[in-house]
């Protein structure tokens, strides 16, 4: 079983990956308000985590396991109350909370992380992994050590990787080739790889938030988005025009579980190791539950009357690269061997 060296604070924490979990307690969704760990009367000691995706979501479910095994690894010691739905903000007003030491964890997809750690923008580039386990094993080897080595500095610390994994595209029309991509509107994820991707493609990215795109999709602002196949169904896009969803796994997305530095020199020295190891089983927990809420999803929105395409992945990339070429785009040395080290690593 390979093992990785997680370094927190100057503590060496032994995390066996692929161990299964086991059940516990200790979850709270949305009671009290957002705050710093705080000590009970009986020296046990309450952390708030916020997320952005509601209780309904696989994200949720991941957060929740985080909470439980974290309760059963400290025996009820440590307790997570999970903040959910964005009732704290988004993600960037609740990392930015995080690095004041205005609350204790959050989770956030690894580009707005990368507004703090530059060198994370190798990440939000199109058709960067082949394969879900090439993306695992990058932030379980070199990749990983790089970005919580670069959060420690910023006061940060990444604990593990929740996943929105890769992603598809929904739109109004059906999206089955390059040339379909023309001058369609399309919400993406606003960083630099994701507007490359699609200007390169021929389409209209469009700058909207997350919360906003139903009713862009309803009134015609947009007329596609993309995300993980379970969001469009969580989020009823079909209800708004969307008809199509096409397999394009142009980007994976991290969503790093980030915690303050306050909040965790408040864990006794001893519970270290273990609540770590309970984080990073949780995250693994959740890359099961992503999966299995992608699927489900695909079947209904399928029941719903929603045609799914594949689409000559080969040309996207062809585009996406000679923009890459023509732009001169670069990113750190040391960043890109850690991932042509997972590429070499996982074939």
């Amino acid at each position: 079983m390979r093992r990785r060296k997680y370094l927190l604070s100057g503590i060496v924490v032994l995390a066996a990956l692929g161990l299964a979990a086991c059940g516990g307690h200790g979850a709270a969704e949305n009671s009290g308000d957002g705050g710093t760990a705080a000590a009970s009367e009986d020296g046990s000691l309450n952390l708030t985590m916020a997320m952005v995706d509601n209780s309904q979501s696989n994200y949720y479910r991941g957060a929740k396991r985080i909470a439980d095994l974290v309760s059963e690894a400290t025996d009820g010691k440590i307790q997570i109350t999970i903040q959910s739905g964005g009732v704290l903000g988004g993600e960037t007003d609740t990392l930015d909370m995080v690095i004041q030491g205005d609350l204790d964890m959050t989770s956030c997809a690894n580009a707005v992380l990368a507004n703090y750690i530059p060198e994370m923008a190798v990440l939000d580039q199109a058709f960067l992994w082949d394969s879900v386990d090439q993306a695992n094993y990058a932030v379980q080897n070199e990749l990983g050590a790089l970005i919580e080595a670069e959060a420690e500095k910023q006061g940060i610390h990444v604990l593990g990787y929740l996943e929105s994994g890769f992603r598809d595209v929904f739109s109004k029309k059906p999206i089955q080739s390059l040339d379909d991509f023309k001058g369609v509107k399309i919400r993406v994820m606003q960083n630099e790889g994701q507007l490359a991707a699609f200007t390169a493609f021929g389409a209209n990215p469009v700058a909207i938030s997350a919360a906003e795109q139903f009713t862009a999709l309803q009134q015609g602002t947009i007329d596609a988005c993309e995300n993980a196949v379970s969001n469009c169904w969580i989020n009823k896009y079909y209800e708004a025009g969307v008809t199509s969803v096409t397999n394009t796994k142009h980007c994976f997305v991290y969503i790093p579980v980030c915690m303050s530095g306050n909040a965790w020199n408040k864990i006794p020295e001893d519970m270290r190791e273990a609540f770590a190891e309970a984080v990073q089983k949780g995250c693994m927990d959740q890359w099961t539950y992503l999966n299995e809420a992608n699927a489900e999803a695909a079947e209904n929105l399928k029941n719903a009357g929603v045609a799914f395409y594949d689409i000559d992945t080969e040309a996207l990339k062809k585009a996406y690269r000679t923009a890459q070429e023509k732009a001169g785009t670069s990113y750190d040395e040391a960043w890109e061997a850690a991932i042509d080290a997972a590429k070499a690593a996982v074939q």
